[in-house]
């Protein structure tokens, strides 16, 4: 059996990577967020009371991917340095990408699907005067390069289809 590396004696630890060489690194990460039709309304007419939900979710998923060791317990935190969040229409519903580098002894996946999440729940939050029914899904790693584990890149056919991965 192999030892787990977040726990040593029954007991839950951060994993040392003082010893680890920094490299690059980069991962991408998708989620979706399903419209109920009196959302998908608001959104497209642009009469949602809060503003523009897809600007403001772009925003939140760059805040909440350099926040990622705040909310991931056993996270390390390691410098971004670089990131983009897309945040689109589709026939599917609100697609959200996000791509995130760094250059650390350890990888930014968590930071990839955190700001994807995030996101996600802000579209969810902008948009819930108009329908409590709105569904956050397909929350993914779509990739990820460098460190030890080597590359990653996910099957096609997640929760939609945009192209992006």
């Amino acid at each position: 059996m192999a030892e787990l590396t977040h726990f040593r004696d029954g007991l839950p630890r951060m994993v040392d990577v003082s010893g680890k060489v920094a490299t690059a690194r980069e991962a991408t990460a998708e989620a979706w967020v399903r419209l109920p039709p009196e959302a998908r309304s608001a959104l497209e007419a642009g009469t949602n009371p809060k503003g523009d939900p897809l600007t403001v979710a772009r925003l939140a998923g760059l805040s909440g991917c350099k926040r990622t060791s705040d909310l991931i317990t056993l996270c390390h935190p390691i410098p971004v340095s670089g990131a983009e969040v897309r945040v689109t229409l589709e026939d599917a519903g609100v697609y959200v990408w996000a791509r995130v580098r760094t250059t650390a002894p350890t990888g930014v996946e968590m930071e990839a699907l955190t700001a994807v999440t995030v996101a996600a729940l802000n579209v969810y939050d902008m948009l819930k005067a108009a329908s409590k029914a709105i569904e956050v899904t397909g929350v993914r790693l779509l990739g990820k390069s460098g460190g030890k584990s080597g590359d990653y890149v996910a099957r096609s056919g997640g929760a939609g289809t945009s192209g992006e991965g």
